[in-house]
């Protein structure tokens, strides 16, 4: 009985180590690495959920912080737990939404991604004015994509990522990045706006 028991115990204590393993390195393959990302906010036209045609410097984003995901509406594994983080992090953003902080969500398969498809897919996370989805024509997604280093010839195979930045710079978070950490870098770009504003008013 006791050599049986010993054995059982062994074999769960075993399968217990190898699952905390495999926990261990499936967090770590997800974990994003922030770094530094070169980006040029093209000025070609793109097309949002009501059909009106928008620009994505000028009408977009303006001089607001931005955060940025790139989805499609058929995909059922990266884009479903992206837009989530997003519906999360909208929430708490709460009245900073649409006036400081903007989120804005660009298909990478524009062929299929009518202005009405996008709507439909932003209803299942409750977007909110402040959260913008962008799709047009491709050959001008392709080019504002190329501006966030988010092409791919195949859309299928676009990488995980999400991009936080405004006119001072831009951070790339590969992955799924966690609501806290978009919150911790908009927040730190948000007290550099706070920050600017008081040293203008001073000169002044």
């Amino acid at each position: 009985m006791n050599r049986t028991y010993f054995m059982a115990a062994f074999a769960a204590g075993i399968l217990a180590a190898g699952v905390a393993r495999a926990h261990e390195e499936h967090s770590a393959t997800v974990t994003p690495a922030p770094s530094a990302a070169k980006v040029v906010l093209r000025a070609e036209p793109l097309v949002d959920t009501s059909g009106k045609r928008v620009r994505l410097a000028k009408d977009v984003i303006g001089d607001r912080i931005a955060v940025v995901n790139f989805i499609y509406t058929n995909c059922t594994t990266v884009c479903p737990v992206s837009s989530a983080t997003f519906q999360q992090l909208q929430g708490k953003l709460g009245t900073a939404l649409g006036k400081e902080v903007v989120l804005v969500s660009i298909s990478v398969d524009p062929l299929r991604d009518t202005p009405e498809r996008l709507r439909d897919f932003s209803d299942r996370y409750q977007a909110r004015a402040g959260w913008t989805w962008l799709t047009g024509a491709k050959p001008d997604v392709d080019t504002v994509l190329k501006g966030f280093g988010a092409y791919t010839p195949n859309f299928e195979d676009h990488a995980a990522m999400v991009l936080v930045g405004d006119a001072s710079g831009w951070t790339r978070f590969n992955g799924f990045p966690s609501v806290d950490q978009l919150l911790a870098r908009v927040q730190a770009l948000r007290a550099a706006h706070e920050k600017q504003g008081k040293v203008a008013q001073h000169e002044h």
